[in-house]
């Protein structure tokens, strides 16, 4: 992963208030004009309409950057086959496995059951941009859905704002310049250089943030009341839950197989946690996450390959809101999905989620993707999630980084190149 990865949190200004404040305050306004005020609320859909047109003018080159880049930076996996593989492995036993469970809890708790969702002509316009992705599996089948990976041309992908085909051209051009040594070099630098400059346009875009948050926030309470609101907040519960018993129960399992405490590994990268908590943002932590890492017993050679191809690769949090959020927006405009329809979804997640760290907003465009396959549910319900994703990005971002500080633990004890006496000693310290 390249140094010029985005960090979602713009720097924030002497006397001006945090962006978490500003959504925070957001909120609650946008709560209050949809309560008092409806009719004045109906109004402000314009302010989420072009906070989304802003990101997904954006999100599109900067997703191929990071993905070619994440590529790129993992290049010793052609080196060392046998330790990349491993790494691949564990990525996607562990995303697919988490997906599935929170598959099963949404179903059984159901968090989006007693929302009536009745979506207008303007909702539909308003996510359209999010929607492009084709119809996957629905109509011809597989041989269609593998057609529909591959752009006409790269700049059609970029037009549509497909993000299948802009993934699937990022990963081909990612590994056609890794092979090319040095005659590559050009194509690197100028894909470093492309994702700082999106990068910092995403951190100009991501100030609008309570903008957007506070139209989301006033229609869904002015159309569907505070019994909405409540939902909206059991959902944001169970998701900060769901991620706890992820962080606790999940990665201190794999913790514990691999002969590491998980209560001193916990307090070991507590300020990177408290960082990522506060930010919503984990890449300003990687170099001190791969510097623990190393300096705890994990070999040097693991942490470099497994952490990076991690933060593209590695998306355990994303994965659990993409389970929890398509069947709660099935519940919720009640659409009943068949055990084919959930499968098709579990596969599409899988692959939508690639790349995804790191860019504010993403998680929408991702969900987005990921209800392609599934085209019974209204894309226009993404709106509600919409005014509470930067709550829900806490989790994410603390999730998605729990599971890459892990993930380099357990390849290193599985390739014996941990030394467990040195990380007990120095999480004892900690």
């Amino acid at each position: 992963m390249s140094e010029t990865t985005i960090s979602a949190a713009p720097v924030r200004r002497p006397g001006r208030p945090g962006l978490f404040l500003q959504v925070v305050v957001a909120s609650v306004l946008g709560l209050a004009l949809g309560v008092f005020a409806p009719g004045l609320a109906l109004e402000t859909r314009w302010t989420t309409d072009l906070f989304l047109r802003l990101i997904v003018m954006a999100v599109g080159p900067l997703l191929f950057c990071i993905v070619v880049m994440g590529i790129v930076g993992a290049g010793s996996l052609r080196t060392v086959g046998r330790l990349g593989a491993k790494a691949l492995l564990y990525f996607e036993v562990m995303t697919t496995l988490v997906l599935v469970i929170s598959v099963g809890i949404a179903l059984a708790v159901q968090p989006g059951r007693g929302i009536v969702f009745m979506p207008t002509a303007d909702d539909a316009h308003m996510v359209s941009s999010y929607a492009r992705n084709g119809h996957l599996l629905h109509e011809g089948g597989v041989t269609a859905f593998l057609l529909s990976l591959v752009p006409r041309s790269p700049v059609d992908a970029f037009a549509q704002g497909n993000v299948l085909q802009i993934l699937f051209f990022a990963i081909l051009f990612g590994c056609c310049v890794s092979q090319m040594g040095e005659a590559g070099a050009p194509l690197v630098r100028l894909t470093e250089a492309l994702s700082a400059l999106f990068s910092r346009m995403m951190r100009f875009i991501i100030m609008l943030a309570p903008l957007g948050v506070f139209g989301a926030m006033a229609m869904t309470t002015a159309r569907y009341g505070l019994d909405a609101i409540g939902h909206l907040a059991a959902f944001v519960a169970l998701y900060f839950l769901v991620i706890a018993l992820f962080v606790v129960g999940g990665l201190g399992t794999c913790l514990r197989l691999s002969g590491v405490s998980p209560v001193g590994f916990l307090r070991y990268f507590r300020e990177e946690l408290a960082i990522t908590f506060a930010t919503t943002a984990s890449d300003s932590v990687l170099p001190s996450v791969m510097a623990k890492l190393e300096h705890m017993g994990v070999d040097r050679q693991v942490v470099g390959l497994v952490v990076p191809a991690g933060y593209s690769f590695n998306l355990d949090a994303l994965s659990i809101y993409l389970g929890l959020a398509v069947i709660f927006l099935a519940q919720a405009t009640g659409t009943h999905l068949t055990v084919w329809q959930i499968v098709i979804m579990l596969a599409t997640a899988l692959l939508t989620s690639k790349g995804a760290h790191g860019v504010p907003g993403i998680a929408i465009v991702v969900l987005a993707a990921t209800l392609a396959a599934i085209p019974s549910i209204p894309p226009a319900s993404l709106v509600m999630l919409l005014a509470v994703d930067w709550f829900i990005g806490i989790a994410r971002a603390v999730g998605n980084l729990a599971g890459n500080c892990v993930a380099p633990v357990v390849i290193g004890a599985w390739e014996g190149r941990l030394d467990r006496k040195r990380a007990a000693e120095v999480l004892g310290r900690s």
